[in-house]
């Protein structure tokens, strides 16, 4: 992959230690996520490069990409985001889902391996896969409409992207499915972490609240 010369930074606007851009973030994805992170005439690719100010270096016949800062990075953290986004496109999240990651601060990205949770049994592993996906899909769905997380489950991953919270709960729901936990239990502590979350919520719009003018 040929040298290109850094991009300028619009003048006035402050640039990170030179070092920064020099950093080369590299990850491999499955090959047939390659197109879907190009997308239709590159434009999936082109939204991550202006979104974040990285390039993307694409080896469609290894997987790999190269993510490398330009200098219209001006936060050290849109490199992380960059690369987060390209690790949820290649674990099966659609563009749009994945680029949850770059329109809100507070979301991350979090892979579980389920071999470490259900050992290397492939029996096993596609038994727990069942039981997290559910009948038609609904118990992911419950999983991501109760929780607040995005759920993609590919190979003997499952991908969540969320805020921490979100993670916290989408992340013990699925652990307690892999541990063989019967659904209902999972469904009563999901609907019973959403009324917290929503109290919480609450809580903090109330403690917010300008006090009465007297």
């Amino acid at each position: 992959m040929a040298e290109e010369p850094h991009e300028e930074a619009p003048e006035g606007e402050p640039e990170l230690a030179e070092e920064f851009y020099e950093r080369v973030e590299r990850v491999k994805i499955p090959k047939d996520r390659i197109g879907v992170l190009i997308g239709r005439n590159g434009e999936t690719k082109r939204y991550i490069e202006r979104k974040t100010g990285v390039e993307l270096r694409i080896d469609s016949k290894t997987g790999e990409v190269e993510i490398r800062p330009t200098k219209r990075v001006k936060d050290p953290l849109d490199l992380l985001k960059a690369k987060e986004c390209v690790l949820a496109i290649g674990r099966g999240f659609s563009p749009e889902r994945a680029f949850r990651l770059l329109r809100e601060d507070d979301a991350s990205l979090e892979i579980i391996n389920l071999y470490e949770l259900v050992g290397r049994n492939p029996k096993a592993l596609e038994r727990q896969r069942a039981r997290i996906i559910g009948r038609e899909g609904r118990t992911r769905e419950l999983i991501e409409e109760l929780s607040g997380a995005d759920v993609s489950i590919r190979g003997k991953t499952v991908a969540l992207i969320g805020k921490p919270r979100e993670l916290e709960i989408a992340r013990k729901a699925i652990e307690m499915l892999a541990s063989g936990a019967p659904h209902g239990r999972v469904y009563r502590y999901l609907e019973s972490e959403r009324r917290r979350m929503k109290r919480e919520k609450l809580r903090l719009w109330k403690d917010s609240e300008p006090p009465e003018l007297l």
